[in-house]
C-alpha cells in the first residue's frame, strides 16, 4: 500500500506539474489574445478614420467638379462676349486715351467722349481679364480635384491594407482563442486528475494509518501475551524450584543460596518445611 501511495503521489505531482504548465501556457495565450485584440481594434479604428477621410475627399471632389462646371459655364459665357479686338490692341487704346486725357487740353464735350471710350474699352478689357481669371480658377480647381483624388486613393489603399491587417489579427486571435480553450480544458482535466489522485493518495494513506494502528494494537496484544506467558513461565519455574528445594530439605540435603533465598522469600521456615 505504501508503494501504491508513492505511485499515487508521483502521479499527483506529475498532474500538478503538467497542470501548472498548461495554466502558464493559457496565461501566455490570453496575453497574446489581448494583444491581438488591441491590434485589431486599433486597425478597425484606423479603418474608420481612413474611410471618413476618403469619403470627405470624394465629397470634396464632387463639390469641386460642380464648381468646375460652373466655372466652365461662366468661361463659355465670357468667351462668347469676348471682343473681336485683341487684349493688347484694347490695352494700347486704353493707355493712349488715358494719356491724351491727362496731357491734352480738351473741351468738355471732347473729354466726355474720351471718358466714354475709356469706359467701353475698360469693359472689353475686363472681359479678357474675367476670361483669364476663370481659366486660372479652372486650372486651380482641376489641380485641387487631382489632389483630392490622389488623397482619396491613398486613403483607400492604406485603408485596404489596414483592413487586411485587422482581419489577419482577428483570424490569429480566433485561432489563439480556440487554442487557449483546448489548453484550458486540458489544464482543467489535469486538475481533476490531480484532485482524484490526491484523494486516492489520502484514501490509501488513511488505510495505511488504519493498518498501522491495527499493527500497533496487535503488537501491544502480543507484548501483553508474551509478558503473561513470561510471568507464567517464571512462576512455573519458581514453583518447580520451590518443590525441588522442599524435597532436598526433606532429604536433609544442603540447599543452594538461590533455593534458600526462594524459601525465605516465601516466608517459610526451613525447619517447618522439613516436617
Amino acid at each position: 500500500m505504501k508503494e501504491q501511495r508513492d505511485k499515487l503521489e508521483a502521479e499527483t505531482n506529475e498532474c500538478a506539474e503538467k497542470r501548472d504548465k498548461m495554466n502558464e501556457q493559457f496565461r501566455k495565450l490570453r496575453d497574446e489574445i489581448s494583444g491581438l485584440r488591441r491590434e485589431r481594434d486599433e486597425a478597425n479604428e484606423k479603418v474608420k478614420e481612413l474611410k471618413l477621410k476618403r469619403d470627405e475627399a470624394k465629397a470634396k471632389v464632387r463639390q469641386k467638379i460642380q464648381e468646375l462646371k460652373i466655372l466652365r459655364e461662366e468661361l463659355n459665357t465670357a468667351i462668347r462676349k469676348k471682343p473681336s479686338r485683341t487684349f493688347q490692341s484694347l490695352k494700347e487704346q486704353f493707355d493712349g486715351i488715358e494719356w491724351k486725357i491727362q496731357t491734352t487740353p480738351l473741351s468738355l464735350q471732347e473729354e466726355k467722349e474720351l471718358i466714354e471710350q475709356v469706359k467701353q474699352t475698360e469693359i472689353q478689357l475686363n472681359i479678357y481679364r474675367k476670361i483669364q481669371q476663370l481659366k486660372q480658377e479652372s486650372l486651380d480647381t482641376r489641380a485641387e480635384i487631382t489632389g483630392l483624388r490622389v488623397e482619396g486613393q491613398s486613403c483607400h489603399d492604406i485603408l485596404t491594407k489596414t483592413a487586411q491587417e485587422g482581419q489577419e489579427c482577428h483570424k490569429k486571435m480566433l485561432a489563439k482563442t480556440e487554442e487557449s480553450r483546448k489548453v484550458k480544458a486540458e489544464a482543467d482535466n489535469l486538475h481533476q486528475s490531480f484532485v482524484r489522485a490526491r484523494e486516492n493518495t489520502r484514501s490509501v494513506q488513511k488505510e495505511i494509518n488504519a493498518i498501522l494502528d491495527e499493527m500497533n494494537r496487535l503488537k501491544g496484544e502480543v507484548r501483553q501475551k508474551e509478558n503473561a506467558e513470561k510471568k507464567h513461565t517464571e512462576k512455573t519455574m519458581l514453583n518447580d524450584l520451590e518443590k525441588l528445594a522442599r524435597e532436598k530439605l526433606k532429604r536433609g540435603e544442603k540447599l543452594t543460596w538461590d533455593e534458600f533465598k526462594l524459601l525465605a522469600d516465601k516466608g517459610l521456615d526451613a525447619e517447618d518445611k522439613s516436617e
